[in-house]
């Protein structure tokens, strides 16, 4: 019962901790600063002032932006609303990739937002690629302590030559070190930064048995607070821009984001033992082995089945004001559990 209450109690400081966050104090661009549009035309919104950005998918299209430029290495972040009501089949991505120029050994780092039938939390997804790793995924999944279509709340990915977190808020979620193992799996080229909305019907509700209903569309998500930290590469021209780099990378890893604290680490514990509902750490039915960089638990895999799936599942609480209303890539990997 102590055990238990114990467990309550740090899971409520878990949703007060995000429910108060203040994101990291980073200077932030407007979109002609650092981005350009993608696809999707008149589905693209800017705000007069530049410094938010609308994605609409309907049934004619998606859309999405792109960073101007490619970075080796850097933190790139944007607070994100997500769309509401029934968004079976929508797929949110905020991430960074070089497929445009290596198709088939390009690098990649999600975050994708997986809409759901209404009243079904959304899901994320974070995945790790390199050098074209797609057949083995290094994906995640997770629940959110918070409704993210009724606020903004901020996405952010720190890539370092030596490991990744994936933040929400200021919360650390993910951390995925290098190893020697990984060799060519870790994501080594300077990549784009994109965002986009689609249409994810094969695969993103349930394993693509739930499709996306156009009668709820059109489907909405919203970008601000946009981030570009790291130092302007261009992916062919490898060796010389590594020298050029050295100052930004520098700076990189002396800022507070890049700083793993006891403090992230605990509260990136918390987050995990509460949230994570997927992990290749412990999917034993599409990888025969472990991953190198898995740092496996014993009393965190009896959680998970041999495919990885958490065995339970603890919602967010919603709100009384939700409740009552409730009464009455396209790019990314594709997870198939």
């Amino acid at each position: 019962m102590a055990n238990s209450l114990m467990f309550l109690a740090a899971a409520l400081l878990l949703v007060g901790a995000f429910s108060s966050a203040v994101a990291f104090d980073v200077p932030t661009l407007t979109f002609d600063e650092g981005y350009s549009p993608l696809f999707g035309d008149g589905n693209l919104v800017r705000s007069p002032d530049g410094r938010t950005v609308r994605l609409v998918l309907n049934r004619y299209s998606g859309s999405g932006f792109i960073s101007s430029d490619s970075y080796h290495h850097g933190f790139f972040s944007a607070s994100i609303k997500l769309p509401s009501s029934n968004t079976a089949g929508v797929v949110v991505a905020f991430y960074l990739s070089n497929g445009d120029v290596f198709e088939k050994t390009h690098d990649e780092l999600d975050f994708e937002f997986l809409g759901n039938t209404r009243g079904k939390d959304w899901r994320i997804q974070t995945n790790v690629y390199g050098n074209g790793s797609t057949s083995r995924g290094r994906e995640e999944r997770y629940l959110l302590p918070f409704d993210p279509t009724e606020d903004f709340h901020t996405y952010s990915i720190l890539w370092t030559a030596n490991y990744i977190i994936f933040y929400i808020d200021d919360i650390p979620i993910r951390e995925v070190v290098r190893t020697a193992g990984m060799g060519a799996d870790y994501p080594s080229k300077p990549m784009y930064l994109y965002a986009t909305i689609w249409d994810g019907s094969a695969w993103a509700t349930d394993g693509g048995k739930v499709k996306i209903n156009y009668k709820y569309s059109p489907f909405k998500s919203e970008f601000s607070d946009l981030v570009l930290r790291g130092c302007r590469a261009n992916a062919i021209d490898m060796p010389t821009t590594m020298e050029h780099c050295a100052e930004s990378e520098f700076e990189l890893m002396t800022a507070g984001y890049a700083l793993m604290t006891s403090k992230k680490r605990a509260a990136m514990r918390r987050f995990r033992e509460r949230y994570l509902t997927y992990t290749v750490c412990y999917d034993a039915v599409r990888y025969a082995t472990v991953f190198p960089e898995c740092d496996n638990s014993p009393s965190e895999q009896e959680r998970f089945w041999q495919w990885g799936e958490s065995k339970y599942v603890t919602p967010r609480r919603r709100s009384k004001r939700r409740s009552r209303v409730a009464g009455s890539k396209p790019r990314g990997g594709v997870l198939m559990v």
